[in-house]
């Protein structure tokens, strides 16, 4: 009788490790104000980028990828809940240096110690870790300085990084000379320039892990201070921190593919290469003056395309074809549903807003039309935009003048012809659109 226990005890155990190796490992490199136009395969004149050209030739490119907010921690946001930032409350705008709220409802929960996200309001890491996978982010965090959201407490498993937007490369440092380094919960200090460190760490978390994993690779670069790998002697100061240095700024995102080929060669090695699902995408449009947008119109912190359209590349050679370019219209949150659902997890139960794309690739269907929103606030500043179809309405108000445009992007992806005038039926339902989705999103707290 203890024999045949045991022996289906081992039966169990022989199954559980067979279906966790076949689990896919999920990689996610997140650039930080990364332009549209700023990569190699992406039409840049200047940039080199091979290891993030092929990670494209061995997998799909993606031509109309959105980022779902406009600064960073509204679209980090998104990706850890997996719906529209505006539920989560005061992170419709990056959080400023040393944890300051840049409009009414974030200064509001700052005064309270309360600006961040919610750890309640999370979906990944913790239903992948409940599926047995292993968990770290490494790199940028920005979702609240505050103990009570570090990325521990969102139930990440290791975490090395920065809490804030942006540190001085080598010193790591903000610019009010704010410690903000961290490995899991305690402050950390660290020679070397921040990509490497990033880099490093996710390579040494691929090779000593043997579960499924899941690894948030989180850059910093290209955001400003603008300091390429070679310049620690260079002074950045908080009179000079968001002076543009285009040389630097190609030096910053050639290093940033360095890491991309680290990275990929160290799961290659590992021999998880057909079940490692690689993502790159960046987390909003590029920095005025400084990103190539390509021919989209705008940057950062506008919902123009350039503000918002952003790359995405994605490699899974066992089950997606490579060398393929994708228009299927899609945006951040999509991930979050797609890598829930490729860890097991029930996305179903947590009434997510994306659409899985990934499996849209896997089963090789046609575009679909889709109906997103935007909407940054930072001041009195507000930008807002939806895309219903192919047709995109544009409005901002506060700060100069205010603009209320309508474009179709099928044939003017600059949004260089405003139809606002000219289509005004049309117009009136982009704004009856918006509307109504402003009614029904509404924060949580």
């Amino acid at each position: 009788m203890i024999l045949r226990v045991s022996s289906a005890l081992f039966a169990l155990f022989i199954i559980t490790r067979v279906a966790h190796s076949e689990r896919p490992n999920i990689v996610l490199i997140m650039a930080d104000d990364l332009g549209f136009g700023d990569l190699e395969c992406y039409g840049h004149p200047r940039v080199k980028t091979p290891n993030i050209n092929q990670l494209a030739k061995q997998g799909v490119r993606f031509t109309q990828h959105y980022a779902n907010g406009p600064e960073c921690s509204p679209t980090r946001t998104a990706l850890l809940t997996g719906r529209y930032q505006q539920y989560a409350g005061g992170l419709e705008c990056a959080i400023g240096t040393g944890n300051v709220g840049r409009y009414d409802d974030a200064i509001r929960l700052a005064e309270q110690h309360d600006l961040g996200l919610p750890a309640n309001q999370t979906v990944l890491p913790q239903m992948v870790q409940a599926q047995g996978y292993r968990s770290a982010i490494f790199g940028k965090w920005h979702l609240g300085y505050e103990p009570k959201f570090n990325p521990k407490a969102h139930g990440w498993g290791e975490f090395f990084g920065y809490l804030g937007g942006n540190v001085h490369y080598f010193n790591h440092r903000e610019t009010s000379d704010l410690h903000v380094l961290f490995a899991d919960d305690l402050p950390v200090y660290r020679d070397g320039y921040m990509t490497d460190l990033i880099t490093d760490a996710s390579v040494d978390f691929i090779q000593k892990t043997s579960e499924p994993f899941l690894l948030f690779v989180s850059h910093e670069s290209p955001h400003f201070p603008f300091q390429g790998p070679s310049d620690n002697g260079k002074l950045v100061t908080s009179d000079n921190w968001m002076e543009v240095d285009k040389d630097a700024y190609v030096a910053m995102i050639e290093s940033l593919d360095d890491s991309v080929g680290k990275i990929v060669n160290a799961i290659d090695q590992k021999g998880q290469r057909d079940n490692t699902i690689v993502i790159f995408v960046s987390d909003n449009g590029g920095f005025a003056n400084a990103a190539n947008m390509g021919p989209l119109r705008g940057s950062k912190s506008m919902t123009y395309e350039g503000g918002i359209r952003v790359p995405l590349i994605i490699r899974w050679p066992a089950q997606i074809k490579p060398g393929q370019t994708s228009d299927q219209v899609c945006i951040t949150f999509d991930l979050t549903k797609s890598i829930l659902n490729l860890a097991g997890a029930d996305a179903q139960q947590q009434h997510l807003d994306g659409y899985d794309i990934i499996n849209h690739l896997v089963q090789q269907k046609t575009s679909v039309p889709r109906t997103l929103y935007w909407r940054g606030r930072r001041g009195d500043r507000v930008w807002k935009a939806v895309r219903h179809g192919d047709k995109k309405l544009v409005t901002k108000q506060g700060e100069g003048e205010p603009i209320q445009s309508v474009f179709d992007l099928s044939i003017d992806p600059a949004e260089n012809d405003d139809l606002a005038n000219a289509a005004p039926k049309l117009t009136g339902q982009l704004l009856n659109l918006l509307e109504n989705w402003e009614k029904t999103t509404r924060p949580s707290r």
